[in-house]
């Protein structure tokens, strides 16, 4: 007897559910891009100002939880600093010099080298105006852009839709290592691809679920079963690309999920960085990538706990710019870091910190301007919460990655003008052929 599929052996709500994991925007799907004849003839896009063109690709970091920035860059002459951390503080003796005033915690040997050789940017006292301690709260600041709490759509998301042909390449913008949109990606208007890990290059399911998929594709009527069934074709097509990159792929550094955590991340970083890589390196057409390593909200027994997650981080940050490297690619790459909040400078009585406000943001890779930036965070000078004040809008990083990395318009994204910081090389311009 042959095997049922389609309409017959599973519906279109059973195919949903069990969830293949690819995002596709509104306008993205009413375009009909799926009668594209080969969605992949681009990999890398004209930015909207005419004859520039740009290869350049964003590859952001989340540090979820509320990563303790003066335990990733510590003071190390502030007397202050050492009473308010009687425990904590004891790291500042092993910490990387970056120099006289601040170093590096020293789990962060790998970041260290990189900054030595000029390719790290460290931006100190990073913030945004009426901070909130909430994790929720402060993670759609940062996603959205927008401290008014008014914005809706990521930054990332509107960079994507508003720049980029997103409707004809679902692997412009991509989250790594995840099952769901990131909140920096989402926007209505940019298709997005969201892959777990290299195993997740089919649909869930099995062929027989690939199988099912084409039998709707073919089957479902009327408008919403176009759209459907565009999105389908589309994402058929997608992991069709990937198993070609995956192919085509061979790293070239040696990326260790095998770490044991002190305090347990869901993510597998590693993992994900060198899932990017292979996009990046395989032609896939990659613009912007999100990668997340959770764990940071240590409210007690910190200390192990966070020089774990440095060493993590660390490590897979050192192996894909390698990795990048070796493939010749490492000049096109900047790796940015964010966390919703930093923590309290003073420590509590389980020997961990609540939630704050300021905290350091880290830009990485070949074509940043390598130093340290910003003022860092003023101990004798705390707000009524009992945090520092921040010295630097977050949304002057943002604009520094917009317009200097990626050659966009960062007011059609932040919809204003911002502190400029000069962190990142601008690109080798080239005139694009009409």
């Amino acid at each position: 007897m042959a095997t049922e599929v389609g309409v017959n052996k599973i519906n279109r709500r059973d195919f949903l559910r069990a969830g293949l994991v690819f995002g596709a925007g509104a306008a993205g799907l009413a375009a009909g891009y799926a009668a594209v004849p080969d969605v992949f003839t681009r990999a890398v896009y004209a930015a909207k100002k005419d004859g520039v063109s740009n290869d350049r690709v964003l590859v952001m970091v989340q540090l979820a939880g509320g990563n303790d920035g003066l335990q990733t860059v510590m003071p190390l002459r502030s007397s202050t600093y050492r009473d308010m951390r009687p425990q904590l503080s004891k790291a500042v003796d092993s910490a990387l010099p970056l120099d006289t005033d601040w170093g590096l915690n020293k789990e962060l040997g790998g970041i260290k080298k990189l900054y030595d050789q000029g390719k790290v940017a460290v931006v100190q006292g990073v913030g945004y105006p009426d901070p909130s301690e909430s994790h929720f709260d402060s993670i759609r600041v940062w996603e959205t852009g927008d401290p008014t709490r008014r914005q809706i759509d990521g930054w990332l998301g509107k960079t994507i839709a508003q720049n980029y042909d997103s409707a004809g390449h679902p692997l412009v913008g991509c989250a790594c290592g995840t099952t769901a949109v990131p909140g920096a990606l989402r926007d209505l208007q940019a298709t997005l691809t969201v892959i777990n890990g290299q195993q997740s290059f089919k649909f869930y399911g099995g062929d027989e679920m690939e199988r099912a998929a084409g039998a709707l594709y073919t089957s479902t009527p009327g408008i919403y079963g176009a759209l459907f069934d565009t999105a389908v074709a589309t994402a058929r097509d997608t992991v069709a690309q990937l198993r070609t990159s995956a192919a085509k792929y061979v790293p070239k550094a040696a990326y260790d999920d095998k770490v044991r955590l002190v305090y347990a991340s869901k993510n597998q970083l590693g993992a994900a960085l060198q899932l990017a890589a292979e996009l990046i390196v395989s032609g896939a057409g990659p613009k912007i990538l999100h990668v997340t390593l959770g764990g940071f909200d240590t409210h007690f027994t910190e200390k192990d706990r966070h020089d774990s997650l440095m060493a993590y981080l660390d490590t897979a940050i050192s192996a894909f710019h390698q990795d990048l490297a070796a493939h010749g690619m490492s000049d096109r790459v900047l790796i940015a870091t964010w966390s919703e909040f930093g923590r309290r400078p003073r420590e509590n009585a389980s020997a961990g910190t609540d939630h704050g406000t300021v905290a350091p943001v880290f830009l990485i890779g070949d074509p940043v301007k390598g130093g340290l930036y910003g003022e860092g965070p003023d101990l004798t000078k705390l707000d009524g919460a009992g945090n520092p004040i921040y010295s630097t809008d977050f949304r002057s990083v943002y604009q520094e990655i917009l317009a200097s990395h990626l050659v966009v318009d960062p007011r059609e994204v932040l919809d204003q003008t911002f502190e400029k910081l000069s962190l990142v090389k601008p690109p080798a311009l080239a005139a694009t052929t009409p």
